[in-house]
């Protein structure tokens, strides 16, 4: 045979023969670490993961090959791994979570915002290729579920626990074959179009937060600043009004002087952030603009953790959604809303849980059957300060069959068998309709004749339940029934009588909690926490898996 020949197909075989050895060993040096690991070894990758045996069957499976890694630097997969988590500070969670400064650790440029790996030892790259797993399989989990549990940390949250059949190893599979790790981590995302909007406006304040140059030392407001007034906190407020971009620089005599340029962009500012533009500066202006880009940040990334707590729904569907914190409720069809109106919620002390339940009746001229709670604590004291508070508000005492009995015969604050309830009309403390969802928290949804307080800013006043602006119109656009015209809704709230009329369909009303979202245009809407519950959810937030798990 000609030497011309022989001489390349020994070529070619000493390649095939070396690439084989070193795809062996990669695999060989992959099988003793996983093997390590879970033997109880010391390098730490899989002895600290909650998926050590998902892991391990996972590379069982594929000969112990490597995903993230090609030629002992990081492949194309492994390269968008990277940056998925790096990205999922845009979800409201902590990189580091996800095992990103260990990464970072084995980088050959750690100090270079492109981050490279090169010359590692084999000891190196396993280590890398596990740090890369190790992290799909835990934000995977949290992209679908949410970080914290949500029964651990708020009594409030009623809604059914999250299911579901998505296997965090099958998709690692397809990503292994080829599939995008970004589209794969999307397809764990809430299916409300308000994460992915959410998701965008946290990218967007971190940029902003590049070109911040104010200090966001709190400027304390008492009271009320109008107009024309005088207070040592306007200096601060006027700057990060120009800051947000609703006011331009001028010149001014008195930088302590409220005057009518600032108070014109302050309306501004109002209006954008559903605030009542009266140009006043009180407590709830006050608070939001003392809030910095990176105050906003945390409070989006409270409310987008909430998001992936909501239990998996078709948001296409026709819905109630009442926003607590933002005292509104909306109609949606397809998720555009069809009718929207302000609401009141639960005090402080008697906060109105997040849950969901179907709607599937509407009681025209209702009677109030007063909770037993509110009888013990409000009724008895004023019967007793005054024994005809009963027939003053239109009240009387039902048996257990049902039967009215004179109040005169019963003392209810030492016999049982009896409750109170208020008569249909005009003073009645549910209005003149309710909208009825059954669930075990006795919350429903009804008109008021304290139709003024609609016009507070804040609005936590009821004993948990919604009271809704515009009940007449909510009622024609549920019932969606041409018989059903404002003369025949008016005669029905107005009876003697209450009457019951069912639904020709249920309709899912959610109630929840967010003091952020982004709507359909991109612009981000943050609200006070009245209730206070964001900070031992940012707080949950902020600690690291590794502490958690320790605590």
């Amino acid at each position: 045979m000609n030497k011309k020949i022989i001489i390349p197909i020994v070529a070619v075989f000493i390649l095939v023969i070396g690439s084989v050895w070193f795809f062996n060993q990669r695999r060989s040096d992959l099988k003793d670490e996983l093997q390590a690991n879970l033997n109880g070894g010391e390098s730490g990758v899989l002895a600290t993961s909650n998926y050590a045996s998902e892991i391990q069957s996972f590379y069982a499976s594929r000969e112990y090959m490597e995903v993230w890694l090609f030629n002992g630097s990081l492949s194309g997969a492994g390269e968008e791994m990277l940056t998925q988590i790096e990205n999922s500070k845009y979800d409201g969670l902590l990189p580091d979570d996800y095992n990103i400064n260990e990464i970072y650790a084995k980088s050959s440029n750690p100090d270079d915002e492109d981050k490279k790996f090169r010359n590692l030892t084999s000891e190196e790259k396993v280590k890398l290729e596990l740090l890369l797993t190790d992290g799909f399989f835990n934000l995977a989990h949290d992209l679908e579920f949410g970080k914290i549990n949500p029964s651990s940390l708020d009594p409030n949250w009623k809604f059914e626990e999250k299911e579901t059949d998505v296997s965090y190893t099958a998709l690692l599979e397809e990503v292994a074959n080829g599939s995008s790790v970004e589209k794969t981590f999307e397809s764990l995302y809430p299916s409300s179009a308000l994460y992915a909007k959410g998701r965008e406006a946290i990218e967007e304040l971190y940029e902003i937060q590049k070109n911040d140059t104010l200090t966001w030392d709190f400027a304390k407001v008492e009271g009320a600043i109008k107009v024309g007034e005088k207070h040592s906190a306007i200096p601060a407020l006027r700057k990060r009004l120009i800051f947000w971009d609703v006011l331009k620089p001028y010149d001014m005599e008195d930088p302590t002087l409220f005057d009518s340029t600032m108070f014109a962009g302050l309306q501004k500012y109002q209006m954008s952030n559903g605030m009542n533009p009266d140009g006043v500066i009180g407590s709830l202006v006050a608070e939001s603009l003392n809030n910095s880009p990176q105050n906003l940040i945390d409070i989006a990334s409270i409310n987008m953790e909430r998001l992936r707590w909501m239990p998996k729904m078709d948001w296409d569907q026709e819905m109630v959604l009442v926003n607590i914190a933002n005292y509104q409720l909306d109609y949606l069809k397809k998720q555009d809303t069809a009718f929207t109106a302000k609401v009141i919620v639960g005090k402080e002390y008697n906060e109105s849980p997040t849950f969901m339940a179907p709607m599937s009746y509407i009681v025209f001229s209702p009677y109030w059957n007063i909770p037993e709670s509110i009888t013990n604590d409000e009724i008895i004291p004023s019967i007793e300060k005054n024994p005809n508070y009963l027939a003053q508000k239109n009240m009387e005492i039902v048996s257990g069959s049902g039967e009215v009995v004179k109040a005169s015969k019963v003392n209810l604050a030492k016999e049982t068998g009896y409750r109170v309830r208020q008569k249909p009309g005009g003073d009645n403390s549910l209005g003149l309709v309710k909208f009825m969802f059954p669930n075990d928290y006795n919350i429903y949804i009804h008109d008021t004749p304290a139709r003024n307080l609609f016009e507070r800013e804040t609005r936590a006043l009821s004993h948990g339940c919604i009271r809704i602006q515009n009940p007449d119109q909510f009622a024609k656009i549920l019932l969606n029934d041409s018989s059903w015209d404002d003369e025949k809704i008016q005669t029905a709230m107005h009876q003697m009588n209450e009457e019951v009329v069912e639904l020709d369909r249920e309709i899912p009303v959610v109630l929840v909690y967010m003091t952020f979202w982004a709507g359909k245009d991109g612009k981000a809407n943050f609200r006070s926490d009245v209730y206070e519950r964001d900070s031992a959810l940012l707080k949950a937030l902020k600690n690291t898996k590794s502490s958690l798990n320790e605590a």
